[in-house]
């Protein structure tokens, strides 16, 4: 019934209403994308649903006012619980690179990539250890602040001198921002905070690629300085035992050409606005 009154009570105003309300939870998603908090998100949401609905089936009214008032205590609660990701975001909004950011053209990519499989390969003949990470959405500025800024364009040599053994930046990672190029060097990531490794010998490098790959949507490129193998982590994946050429394929696929999804909110709204003018043109002519 409540449902009835509400579609026939609903007018201009309250559409709006209900327009920007979904609107501010969808901006509020990016914020949390490509990290673990989704799946606390998710948790909590399927917890407090079902909480929900057996409260409202069996008429709990305990549980009923147990729920209404823990409501409000998350609402306090959720700035302290996403602090990392709440900061992150508004960092990116004020850079104004949240909306009309610009990612590497697909060419640039094309290079960087190149760039990367060449180093990996002589670093690997070479035994010479290198932890390699490439920003896509989520942004690592507080990663990059760890380390040496560089602020330079990825090339071979410049991998090969960051990572020989006996200069001051090779013990880090160094990271490729989200215009492609190399915005520090010796940067400090955070350990994989997995209890239960697929490889328990894994070493810091690893463990620091496989973490910073649970933390954001980065993928992170591993030389080990024991074995000189070639690895790569994604999502909490590490693929281990690469040669250049299975390197430079699925590096293809995780950073390769622009996908939609990988572009900006604003630019995507932009480029299906146009996309929709030019099928009513096409059907006007």
């Amino acid at each position: 019934m409540e449902l009835v009154w509400a579609l026939n009570n609903l007018n201009l105003s309250a559409a709006v209403d209900i327009f920007l309300v979904a609107l501010l939870f969808f901006a509020a998603s990016f914020f949390i994308r490509g990290t673990q908090s989704v799946a606390l998100v998710r948790g909590m949401a399927l917890v407090i649903g079902l909480m929900l609905v057996v409260s409202n089936v069996f008429n709990l009214l305990a549980l009923r006012w147990l729920l209404e008032n823990a409501l409000t205590v998350l609402a306090i609660a959720i700035p302290v619980i996403f602090q990392p990701e709440l900061r992150r975001g508004f960092e990116r909004l004020g850079r104004a690179g949240f909306f009309v950011g610009r990612p590497p053209h697909e060419t640039h990519r094309t290079k960087i990539i190149d760039d990367i499989c060449q180093a990996a390969e002589r670093l690997s003949e070479r035994r010479h250890g290198a932890l390699i990470v490439l920003q896509r959405n989520s942004s690592l500025e507080e990663y990059v602040r760890t380390g040496v800024r560089m602020d330079c364009e990825v090339s071979p040599q410049v991998l090969l001198t960051v990572f020989w053994p006996k200069t001051e930046l090779h013990d880090g990672a160094a990271i490729i921002d989200g215009s492609g190029r190399i915005a520090s060097a010796a940067s400090v990531l955070p350990l994989s905070a997995a209890r239960t490794l697929t490889t328990p010998k894994l070493g810091t490098r690893h463990r620091a690629a496989l973490g910073m790959s649970e933390v954001s949507d980065a993928i992170c490129v591993v030389v080990s300085e024991e074995t000189g193998r070639i690895s790569i982590t994604n999502g909490g994946r590490l693929i281990p035992r690469l040669d250049s050429k299975r390197l430079r394929t699925i590096l293809n696929a995780f950073y390769g050409p622009e996908r939609p999804q990988d572009r900006p909110l604003l630019q995507r709204a932009r480029d299906q606005a146009r996309d929709l003018a030019r099928r009513v043109r096409e059907r006007q002519e």
